[in-house]
């Protein structure tokens, strides 16, 4: 009995370890392939442009989602362009340069004519012609015009009861501005308009700033008289610069102070933070 037990036993386990070699085989099998799949999806390197660790972005099969590798490789193709026509124009520069020192090695020093900024230097009465019509577009601002230091300009801008402004130019061309509160004293104890001190008050440090950005904003230097006249329209704006809300939040103060950003297009007021 225990012989033909075992014999049963036997003959009726070695048909189930073969269906598991079996089974375990083909599974082996379609994981190859997967496998094998898997791999020719993902891509290689680019070996023109060896970008160091960088690479392995382009091992990513996700192309369509994160498109990092292929953007830095763009950018890379530019740098090594602008690189290379910097270089040309550098040299093409430098050769024309050497060029007309040999031409001028034999022109006296006292004969060479110096070069003259044209398009900054502009007569006085030119400058306060354009300065004049100015002071009439705008009846509740007034413009004072002097020149302590010879020809440069400087100008006294009372803008109603609200706020004095500096102006000092160059020219018809504007370098610097101050502002400060209509009660503030803004000149010197020797007479002279105050450059360098700069307002007593919060508010109008930040409209000082804002001054500064305009300046750099309104540039044309073909048509020195409109931006002179388009940073007066600006600063014109702050006529109400008390009574104007906020156009972002519709507050008159945040965090003590009234809206101190005029838009350079619409004018609009704007507190320095909703600007943005």
């Amino acid at each position: 009995m225990a012989c033909g037990t075992r014999r049963r036993w036997r003959a009726g386990r070695r048909p189930s370890l073969r269906t598991s070699r079996t089974t375990c085989i083909r599974s082996t099998g379609t994981s190859s392939s997967e496998l094998e799949r898997l791999s020719n999806l993902v891509g290689k390197p680019s070996e023109n442009h060896p970008l160091h660790n960088s690479g392995l972005l382009s091992l990513d099969p996700v192309q369509d989602k994160t498109p990092l590798y292929s953007q830095l490789l763009q950018a890379y193709k530019w740098s090594n362009k602008l690189q290379y026509h910097a270089g040309l124009a550098s040299g093409l520069l430098n050769h024309q340069s050497l060029k007309r020192s040999a031409n001028q090695m034999g022109v006296s020093a006292k004969r060479r004519p110096k070069a003259q900024p044209t398009t900054l230097v502009l007569p006085p009465q030119y400058v306060d012609d354009v300065i004049s019509r100015i002071d009439r577009m705008f009846p509740e601002m007034s413009i004072h015009l002097s020149r302590p230091n010879g020809t440069s300009a400087m100008l006294l801008v009372t803008l109603g009861k609200v706020l004095k402004v500096i102006v000092v130019m160059r020219s018809l061309f504007i370098d610097r501005t101050i502002v400060k509160g209509y009660h503030e004293n803004v000149h010197t104890e020797d007479g002279k308009l105050d450059i360098w001190s700069k307002s007593n008050y919060q508010v109008f440090q930040k409209v000082t700033d804002h001054a500064t950005t305009a300046l750099l904003h309104y540039q044309l230097p073909q048509m020195p008289d409109v931006v002179v006249r388009s940073f007066m329209t600006w600063l014109r704006s702050y006529i109400k610069l008390f009574q104007a809300p906020c156009q972002r939040c519709g507050k008159f103060l945040q965090d003590g102070l009234p809206p101190t950003w005029r838009d350079f297009r619409t004018l609009e007021a704007f507190h320095d933070t909703c600007r943005q």
